[in-house]
């Protein structure tokens, strides 16, 4: 593992990475989204980027016996990464949302998805019924200036009773007040009786990290967390 930033990482691919993070509005981050689509896969791989794998490895681990019939929601798809990584888990029935329009034409092209719906999650609803999916996965949206936090009930409403629910974010200095935020609201939905969690992994090596400020000194990565939850069977009263 290569010390010292830049890692080798093409300058170009750092800065659309950071660009994207430091992206100031909604609009602005999405017209960036829209922008980064052809190259993000390409991207991505020089990241060494593995939360998609980690993430379908860890629901594929947690969910019961047969894939091929359930139905998955994969929000803030992006290209389709964590569709690639479900399918070869044996997942078939994957619908997906996100807010970048050039980021879903890429998805449509990969086949894997039987429904796909452009979605700003934070701002409108998801396209779905209450109850609908098997699982829910939100892989690398949860971060600061993405998906706020504010989105888990939405994320609980349309999962079946005893359903999955698989989400990700990151651990770098950067991400950390989200990654603070996020865990108090995931605290409050679990002693609300909402869901029950079943996983919460840290891993070192997620992703190559941009910047020196980033990376977990000495390793040129930043890490990142893996959390499975449950949606609890027995309808929870909300507080207050």
């Amino acid at each position: 593992v290569a010390s010292g930033t830049g890692m080798g990482l093409p300058a170009a691919v750092r800065d659309r990475v950071a660009a994207v993070h430091r992206g100031s509005t909604l609009p602005e981050r999405l017209r960036l989204y829209d922008g980064w689509a052809a190259r993000y896969e390409q991207d991505v791989a020089a990241l060494e980027y593995r939360a998609p794998h980690l993430a379908a490895a860890s629901l594929a681990f947690a969910f019961p016996a047969p894939r091929a019939g359930a139905r998955l929601l994969d929000v803030a798809c992006g290209t389709g990464l964590v569709a690639w990584e479900l399918h070869r888990r044996g997942f078939r029935c994957l619908h997906g949302v996100d807010g970048s329009a050039g980021m879903l034409e890429r998805a449509r092209s990969t086949g894997l998805y039987q429904e796909l719906r452009l979605c700003v999650l934070g701002r409108e609803q998801l396209p779905a019924p209450a109850e609908h999916y098997d699982a829910v996965t939100v892989v690398g949206a949860l971060g600061e200036g993405q998906v706020p936090s504010t989105v888990l009930p939405e994320l609980l409403r349309v999962t079946k009773p005893g359903g999955f629910l698989c989400l990700t974010t990151r651990s770098n200095p950067s991400n950390l007040r989200y990654k603070a935020e996020l865990e108090v609201a995931l605290g409050q939905l679990e002693r609300s009786g909402a869901w029950q969690k079943l996983l919460a992994q840290e891993v070192e090596y997620w992703e190559r990290a941009t910047s020196e400020e980033e990376s977990t000194p000495g390793t040129g990565y930043i890490s990142g967390v893996v959390y499975i939850y449950q949606k609890c069977p027995v309808p929870h009263v909300e507080e207050g």
